[in-house]
């Protein structure tokens, strides 16, 4: 035990590239802060999060629908391998790794650890790295190494202990330390670090040099050991900047220039740096990058140079920069240190590019700036990108543990949520100057630990304003922000303006009074429950606006205008656009896109015009209007739809759509069907938990068909015009190593009436091996219809598709490549059997299992029931390519009923394949990854 005033580490490292590894004698004098006594210490152990498939980062992997670290061999996988710890007086500590965080060691001392005391740990371990595909940290393909989280270090405990598991999220919480670093490594490569250089020694043999560190105060633990390091060192007036963020077509004189900008923009904002270098690396940069049009290529994108570079360094800048003065839980207290980054990224630009457009100079372009979007501030984004999962009902509250947030809300949104609430708090505070109050909050608290409580503390201490708005409603919940101006009375010698709020909140709104057009004056209404009147004296006002300046993040903006005659300045004129843009709340808008798509073989490629109101924000009422013109058909097709959308929150009915869509198209040569389709859903989902896959909807809808039959059509019709009722219930969980769905099917018609149940489950085992399993039950409750047609029996191998719900290319097609497109529903099976369907009852079952990589054999085994016939056993076996699942796979039958189908003549039409034309199926594959 000893009296120590600061945690220190001191490190001893020896790289092997050739083994990746790291060997390390360390040692740990750890402090006691608290008033507590200690008789455990945890560490972290971050390299281990690599160890196995099961760890809680491999587990991440597979919640964002990533296979690679499940299906990376076992030596791109990293580990630790602790070899000894000791504490002063050299004896051995017991020690494990825990079971539900195995990157996360448990130290018992052997001797308490009283309160101010340190205590004195030895390690010696070695590392194995990872590959850098992972993470971007590791060991990388040109063999060099990027590491961060790397050597042991202690967890924070200020009465509890705060450790978890690496979750690729960047966010280790430790307690700051003295770090001493003496790295040996082949002398052909060079150390980058923020730590401060000691001395470089050469061994004697030259093949090896030896870097050794030193820093006060430190949390940070990035080091880069690259044989070609690209790193520029700039030295400004506030501090060194080392970084190796690029821009092409920009002078090193002009970084230089742009770089001490930004050190002067920090210092001012943030406080002086307590360091001496801040280390800005691309590989920082790429994992919290400008989203939107700054991320086209270069010569696309619609930036200057300066500007792009300028906003690149910054934000990567701010976020390292808080990071290491700001001692916050990194991952229960996030949203403080992104806002801050966002709210000082915004500042920036309003100060240095006031007049820069969310288009970039594509504003200026003919065609383009008629679009609202070209006439939006930069600075919009920010508001824009929060919105749009709000709209899907997917928002989160910005204080929820950066590990239960969904990609999107953790990586955008909620950052940008919480910049831009900021921004709204700083409008309404008008009796101080935020920022200047949040940069002294900066400079009292420079590396000190610090939570949300203390900020929140100082700044309502600093304001005379009621601000517990912003920490109880915008910060700790998914409330949405929602006020209309329900009324405006004029009185003899004044105004009275009534103001709804439409959601159950305590924020405040900015009422400004309007003279043709100008803003003549503003106050800020607050504690709105319901409805509220206020009153001002009778002026030249000729129309009010709420949020005029749209400071506020307001849920929807289009009935926010009143005049003083009580006219509703709602009954918005239209406006008539050439495809999507984003919503402008002056106007109702319609867009107009042209089409070209190709459905089926008989309609060949379809031309025509998308009418549709949906903006690049997800409204609550969609219509679209889609006339078309078959080129090959040579007929009027198309479809049409309206749907409105209720989103409910905190509980699990999260959303109830309903509406009717009806659609004209080819479904044979020279034939076509009418489809009306009214429908109601309802999706259920774990309130929770929304990075939770699972979601269950129980569906109701009306499918009614007609079908036109000319003259010179080849197909005949065996049953009249119809009409079903459709009860579907389905649960689904796609997971990316395990993915299960239920369905049950219930239909009823004028003469029949049906119930089928579908299960199926995939599995990606830890051997890399697929396998796949699927379950039909389909039976007829009653079943009037004509004896010689199977129009509406249970398929065994292509679903006739009276319902028109799946994307059969040719689906009239009885021979030909087109008829062996296969749909996977019904029964499933692959090989083209005698007895193909089922009018009574069918059982089926699915199987599939890899051989190699996208190669698989699947099996397929049934039994079929047809009335006044004796049930048949039917099997088939062979080949799959698993080339995109769901989306194209190819199948090879090998051995069925029909004998050994792979030598029977005509082989190539018993080939089947699955493939899908529909770019919103595609874009699913996209979507899940972030939602």
């Amino acid at each position: 035990m000893q009296i120590s005033a600061q945690n220190k580490i001191d490190i001893n490292a020896v790289v092997d590239v050739d083994t990746k590894s790291i060997s390390i004698s360390q040692t740990i004098i750890y402090k006691n802060t608290t008033e507590d006594t200690l008789t455990t210490i945890y560490l972290n152990d971050w390299n281990n999060a690599y160890s196995t498939k099961s760890t809680p980062l491999a587990k991440r992997f597979e919640e964002e629908f990533s296979t690679k670290f499940h299906l990376a061999k076992s030596e791109q996988r990293g580990y630790t391998t602790i070899t000894s710890m000791k504490d002063e007086n050299a004896t051995s500590l017991a020690y494990s790794n825990l079971e539900l965080h195995p990157d996360v060691v448990e130290v018992k001392l052997n001797q308490a650890l009283l309160p101010q005391d340190s205590y004195n740990i030895t390690l010696e371990y070695i590392l194995v790295l990872s590959d850098a595909t992972f993470t971007d940290y590791g060991f990388t393909k040109n063999e060099n190494f990027n590491l961060k989280y790397w050597y042991l270090t202690p967890t924070v405990y200020d009465g509890k202990w705060h450790y978890y598991s690496n979750k690729n999220l960047d966010d280790l919480y430790i307690p700051k330390a003295d770090i001493n670093l003496s790295i040996s490594h082949p002398i052909n490569y060079r150390v980058t670090s923020e730590l401060d250089l000691v001395v470089l020694e050469p061994s004697n043999n030259n093949t090896t040099q030896t870097t050794v560190l030193e820093g006060k105060n430190r949390v940070d633990t990035f080091l880069s050991l690259n044989r070609f390091p690209r790193y520029s060192f700039v030295k400004t007036d506030d501090f060194i900047v080392i970084s190796n963020i690029d821009e092409k077509g920009l002078e090193p004189t002009n970084k230089a220039i742009l770089t001490d900008k930004i050190t002067r923009f920090l210092t001012t904002n943030l406080g002086d740096y307590p360091h001496n270098q801040l280390l800005v690396s691309k590989l920082d940069y790429n994992k919290d990058p400008l989203y939107g049009l700054n991320q086209l290529p270069r010569f696309l994108r619609p930036f200057p140079n300066e500007f792009q570079y300028e906003l690149k360094l910054l934000k990567t800048a701010l976020k390292k920069y808080i990071d290491n003065v700001l001692l916050l839980n990194p991952r229960k207290e996030h949203w403080l240190s992104e806002g801050l980054q966002i709210y000082f990224l915004i500042k920036y630009v309003d100060e240095y590019y006031p007049d820069m457009k969310l288009l970039g100079t594509l504003a200026n372009i003919w065609g383009i700036r008629a679009f609202h979007a070209a006439d939006l501030d930069f600075n919009f984004q920010y508001f824009l990108y929060s919105m749009e999962v709000a709209r899907k009902n997917r928002d989160q509250p910005i204080n929820t543990s950066k590990d239960s947030l969904i990609k999107f809300n953790a990586n955008i949104a909620g950052k940008y949520k919480a910049g831009v609430g900021l921004k709204y708090l700083d409008a309404f505070a008008d009796d101080i100057e935020l920022r200047n109050v949040i940069t002294e909050f900066l400079k009292t608290n420079t590396l000190k630990e610090v939570s949300v409580s203390d900020f929140e503390r100082f700044i309502k201490s600093s304001t005379n304003k009621d601000i517990n708005w912003f920490f109880t409603d915008y910060v700790g919940t998914r409330k949405k922000i929602d006020f209309k101006i329900s009324s405006v009375e004029s009185m003899e010698d004044s105004l009275r303006i009534t103001i709804k709020n439409k959601r159950d909140n305590s924020m405040p709104v900015s009422l400004f009074k309007l003279q043709n057009d100008t803003v003549a004056g503003q106050l800020w209404v607050e504690h709105v429950k319901g409805e509220k009147t206020v009153t001002i004296p009778k002026d030249s006002t000729d129309k009010f606006a709420l949020d005029y300046y749209n400071v506020i993040p307001e849920f929807n903006q289009r009935d926010n205008y009143k005049a003083v005659d009580g006219t509703f300045l709602n009954n918005k004129p239209l406006q008539f656009r050439l495809f999507k843009d984003v919503e402008d709340p002056n106007y109702n808008q319609i867009f107009f896109m042209p089409l070209a798509e190709f459905r089926n073989i008989y309609d060949g490629l379809t031309l025509g015009v998308k009418m549709y109101n949906k903006t690049i924000l997800r409204k609550r009422l969609n219509y679209r209007f889609s006339p078309q013109y078959a080129t090959k058909s040579r007929s009027l097709t198309g479809s049409t739809s309206i749907f409105y959308t209720h989103n409910l929150e905190n509980q699990n009915l999260f959303n109830i759509t309903y509406g009717i869509s009806a659609g004209y198209r080819s479904f044979a040569e020279d034939a076509f069907s009418t489809n009306i389709n009214p429908s109601i859903s309802f999706s259920f989902r774990n309130d929770k938990d929304f990075r939770a896959d699972a979601i269950d909807v129980i569906s109701a809808r009306y499918v009614s068909i007609s079908r036109d039959i000319g003259e010179n059509a080849i197909i005949e019709i065996d049953e009249p015009d119809y009409g079903v009722l459709n009860l579907i219930y389905t649960h689904s969980n796609p997971g990316i190593i395990s993915y299960s769905n239920f369905n049950v099917d219930f239909q009823l018609a004028d003469k029949f009436s049906k119930l089928s149940f579908n299960y199926e489950t995939r599995k990606l085992t830890k051997s890399n091996r697929n396998i796949n399993f699927r379950f039909f039950a389909g039976f007829f409750l009653d079943n009037n219809t004509n004896p010689s047609s199977d129009y509406f029996s249970f398929a065994l191998d292509r679903p006739t598709d009276y319902l028109f719900d799946l994307n059969y290319l040719g689906r009239s097609e009885a021979a030909g490549l087109f008829s062996q497109q296969i749909i996977m529903a019904e029964g499933g099976f692959k090989s083209k059997l005698e007895t193909p369907f089922a009018n009574q009852w069918m059982t089926t079952a699915n199987f599939s299992t890899s051989i190699w990589r996208y190669i698989q054999a699947y099996g397929d085994l049934g039994v079929v029931k047809n009335k006044f016939d004796t049930a048949k056993l039917v099997y088939d076996s062979g080949i799959r390519l698993n080339l995109v699942e769901d989306y194209f796979e190819i199948y090879f039958p090998i051995y069925s009923n029909l004998g050994w189908e792979i030598g029977q003549p005509n082989y190539d039409q018993r080939i089947r394949f699955m493939f899908t034309v529909d770019p919103q199926v595609l874009l699913g594959l996209f979507r899940r990854k972030w939602y």
